[in-house]
């Protein structure tokens, strides 16, 4: 739990993936497409990263997106937050994109 939560706090916005997500490709390209470039974690091949991140409350563990240092949720979340306008104000506030 400690390195999750020692790389989630180094980059304003941090996303752990696996290579065969299709939603974590989403969540990645939102990203992109609002001016952050967040740090990506891809996770595949070790398993005491997933159960870390399911011990802090990521489910589903994939994605799971860091804004600020903080836990924000997975692929639904950040899609409610989106839609609702709040990602992009807690990107701005973590000085993950500048407007």
């Amino acid at each position: 739990m400690d390195r999750v939560k020692d790389l989630a706090s180094k980059s304003a916005a941090v996303i752990f993936t696996k290579s065969t997500c299709c939603m974590c490709h989403s969540i990645k390209a939102l990203f992109y497409d609002l001016g952050a470039s967040p740090a990506i974690h891809e996770v595949d091949h070790d398993a005491d990263m997933e159960w870390a991140l399911r011990r802090l409350g990521c489910n589903p563990a994939f994605p799971a997106v860091f804004v600020g240092g903080k836990y924000i949720g997975s692929a639904r979340d950040v899609i409610s937050l989106h839609v609702d306008g709040t990602l992009k104000q807690k990107l701005i506030e973590a000085r993950a994109i500048w407007f």
